[in-house]
């Protein structure tokens, strides 16, 4: 049955990009895309690479960090951020193919900690995850600049819990390597995204932040201004189509739209 589902996603995809994508001539197309989007991402790239004959080259890493090489002039077609701010920061600089922004998926934000530990803690105005936490590390990405961070930070002050452990803060490059701090054990506790903790067995989801505790979680994508891939705009479709929502949801993400 699974085989059968799989078969009639790539024969959807086919019909639905041939349309789009009339060349026979493949062509490459480069993706720079937020971190907790990989394995979901890579599935994808596989999907539309064997329907289209096109090669999906994804450069994963903190949406900061590639907005800022965007900027720097690296060789995007696509860029998915995990947040409005840091595709705002590219498209304020002129960035991005006029008319190709919008918004793709969303994401909840979770505590998670060890696989192993039995914490119980539940999280609401003023919870106790400073002395939960004792003397020990809170994983995160960096709150000043990366998206995960950013909304952790957020929620935390929004329920009055920010400054009992800002100082205790492990302050990650990325979200990945947030959670692989509590994932080999170096955090008692982190705060990741949803699909994150689906994509790690080596931690367990505590409790799941408020949707009203932080700014909605958004993923943007655009086709780059420099882009002169001819499979960026038909990639960008099929993201968005009903084709794909099967693979975003299996791997714990909402279409945003």
């Amino acid at each position: 049955m699974r085989s059968l589902s799989c078969l009639l996603c790539l024969m959807i995809l086919a019909c639905f990009t041939s349309q789009l994508a009339p060349s026979a001539s493949a062509a490459d197309v480069t993706v720079f895309a937020a971190a907790s989007l990989k394995e979901a991402m890579d599935d994808h790239a596989r999907q539309f690479e064997a329907s289209t004959g096109n090669k999906v080259i994804i450069s994963y890493g903190a949406s900061n960090a590639l907005a800022k090489q965007i900027e720097a002039g690296a060789p995007a077609d696509v860029f998915i951020s995990a947040d409005l701010d840091w595709m705002d920061y590219v498209d304020q600089r002129h960035l991005l193919a006029p008319g190709t922004r919008f918004s793709l998926l969303r994401n909840s934000l979770v505590l998670i900690a060890p696989v192993s530990s039995k914490s119980a803690l539940k999280i609401g105005p003023k919870f106790g995850l400073a002395a939960a936490l004792g003397p020990e590390k809170l994983a995160m990405a960096n709150p000043d600049s990366v998206p995960a961070g950013k909304y952790g930070k957020a929620a935390l002050e929004k329920l009055g819990v920010w400054s009992s452990v800002e100082k205790q803060v492990a302050r990650a490059e990325t979200v990945r390597a947030a959670l692989a701090l509590v994932s080999r054990g170096e955090a008692p506790f982190g705060i990741v995204y949803s699909t994150d903790a689906m994509a790690d067995k080596g931690v367990r989801v505590v409790d799941t932040f408020p949707p009203d505790s932080h700014p909605p979680i958004v993923y943007p994508a655009a086709i780059a201004a420099s882009s002169k891939s001819a499979a960026a705009k038909p990639l960008l479709v099929y993201l968005r189509s009903p084709a794909a929502r099967p693979t975003w949801e299996r791997y714990g993400f909402g279409l945003a739209q």
